[in-house]
């Protein structure tokens, strides 16, 4: 449980960065928007790769909770994947346009991608409560052994 803290830990920690950024830039302070935006693509990163190394050499952690919960757990996962997905490609075309200073097409698509990566941070602190904290966990599977059987 100790990666899936880190890991939530790196989601919400980048969604506050951008949130930072966010306001920063609206102020015009435009080296510490950049500095606080690069620092949330760090930290979404993170997450990203620690989540990764852990499913592929460890295994997912199944919903531990009653089966009345499953479908509104399997849903909250599924909108969270997406959403994390789509808001992932957006956040390096977002940070792409910024750092080869392309700003009006940055400027069109930051304020989309900052909001994708909110709701795809609330709906993973939601997957993440309903799988660690609300409920106990369920067992951890292995990907090699999901895919012999």
């Amino acid at each position: 449980m100790i990666i899936a803290d880190f890991n939530e830990a790196c989601m919400i920690a980048s969604a506050l960065a951008v949130a930072i950024g966010w306001r920063l830039i609206r102020r015009r302070q435009i080296a510490a928007h950049r500095r606080a935006m690069l620092t949330a693509a760090a930290l979404a990163l993170a997450f990203f790769l620690s989540y990764a190394l852990h499913t592929l050499l460890v295994g997912d952690t199944s919903f531990g909770g009653p089966a009345a919960w499953l479908m509104p757990y399997l849903i909250f996962l599924q909108i969270h994947t997406v959403l994390a997905t789509v808001a992932g490609v957006m956040g390096i075309i977002t940070i792409r346009w910024a750092l080869r200073k392309e700003f009006a097409k940055h400027r069109r698509i930051a304020p989309w991608t900052a909001s994708l990566w909110f709701v795809a941070a609330a709906t993973g602190l939601m997957v993440y409560l309903m799988l660690y904290v609300i409920f106990p966990p369920g067992p951890v599977t292995n990907m090699f052994k999901a895919l012999g059987h």
